[in-house]
């Protein structure tokens, strides 16, 4: 197991990442706590909810169950689950424990630091995505109506545990949806990285994990080191974005039915790797490198049908955007990006017009 150090304003904590993370919940303080609600989806906590009971050895502990699905990061979603934690007895010394994907741990972290001014949370994330990336930095919200992630709070939770076994239960198309996030981390932190998934991306599988237990942890390392240096988007953060931009412009643009978040991630790599061979930025031999890990993951869902006047017109409304500026993060080379704010219409419709091809 590795053992990652997240310095935060409210308090410091550990992500714990490898075989056997659960365990970590046997020297927990529980004690501190007067109840323990998990929060997960049905289908995940019969699957995996005497695994984690045994390894965790908590007791007592009660389940809320939400519904799978982006449509349970709603503002009614919140309120019925603070009813149900206030019926079954929760209070300001409770705790909740997020198992489950981005879904559960947006909602529930959002939940965790409004819940009575605030309880504690830990994260046990269980897809690829949750474990490298949304469970750390304490980024929590619901959308408003199709606007994502509009209402939130930075809250973190406790203790992140990341066990990789969990991840073998995952579907081929939400395995794959992870991994993009995992190239843009690969990307952020250089050519080590990069080349290790290079050698290894066409054998990773639900039905093959182990590569994983050296790649989780170098993925979860870019994102630690980023939020210890930046933990509320203040600047470097903002490099995290690499790929979303046009990503969550895919999404929006599709009402959020067509991609798995990585698959828009995916579509933004390949778009901000054009974007930066177009400015003159990233040479054509690095932009290949990066075009061809993603595709090697297998198809992405077609984006031809997408007018690139509507794209354009959602690329402002980025949460990262500045006076409706574009905070774009282009890559240089691997290893390094550069954020811009200076970037023509007419090279961002280009490009767009580029991938679709």
């Amino acid at each position: 197991m590795k053992v990652f150090n997240v310095k935060s304003k409210q308090f410091d904590y550990q992500v714990v990442v490898g075989e056997g993370a659960w365990r970590t919940l046997r020297d927990f303080p529980r004690d501190r706590y007067s109840s323990i609600f998990v929060i997960t989806e049905k289908p995940l906590w019969k699957r995996w909810g005497k695994a984690f009971a045994a390894d965790s050895k908590l007791n007592g502990i009660r389940t809320l169950f939400v519904p799978s699905g982006e449509s349970s990061k709603s503002l009614r979603a919140l309120g019925l689950l603070a009813s149900q934690l206030l019926k079954q007895g929760a209070d300001r010394r409770s705790l909740l424990v997020l198992f489950g994907g981005g879904v559960i741990g947006d909602l529930g972290g959002f939940l965790a630091s409004v819940y009575m001014r605030g309880v504690d949370c830990i994260h046990v994330p269980t897809t690829i995505l949750a474990q490298v990336d949304s469970s750390i930095g304490g980024k929590t919200a619901v959308n408003l109506g199709e606007m994502k992630n509009l209402i939130g709070t930075f809250y973190p939770g406790r203790l992140v545990l990341s066990e990789p076994r969990v991840l073998s239960s995952l579907s081929p198309r939400n395995f794959r949806s992870g991994l993009y996030e995992v190239i843009k981390h690969a990307i952020l932190e250089g050519p080590g990285f990069f080349k290790q998934l290079e050698a290894c991306i066409d054998s990773l599988s639900p039905e093959n994990i182990d590569p994983l237990l050296t790649i989780l942890p170098r993925a979860v390392r870019v994102k630690v080191r980023v939020v210890n240096r930046d933990e509320r988007e203040a600047n470097l953060r903002v490099v995290l974005n690499l790929g979303h931009t046009f990503g969550h412009a895919l999404e929006e643009a599709t009402h959020y039915r067509r991609f798995a978040h990585g698959e828009a991630v995916g579509w933004g790599l390949l778009a901000i790797s054009r974007l930066g061979q177009r400015l003159g930025l990233l040479d054509s031999s690095e932009g290949e490198r990066i075009e061809n890990l993603v595709w090697r993951l297998g198809p992405l869902p077609s984006i031809r049908d997408l007018a690139p006047a509507r794209i354009l017109r959602l690329l402002p409304q980025d949460k990262k955007a500045v006076g409706g500026s574009i905070q774009w993060v282009v890559p240089e080379r691997i290893g390094q990006v550069r954020v811009t704010a200076d970037v023509p219409r007419e090279i961002v419709e280009a490009t767009f017009r580029d991938i679709q091809r």
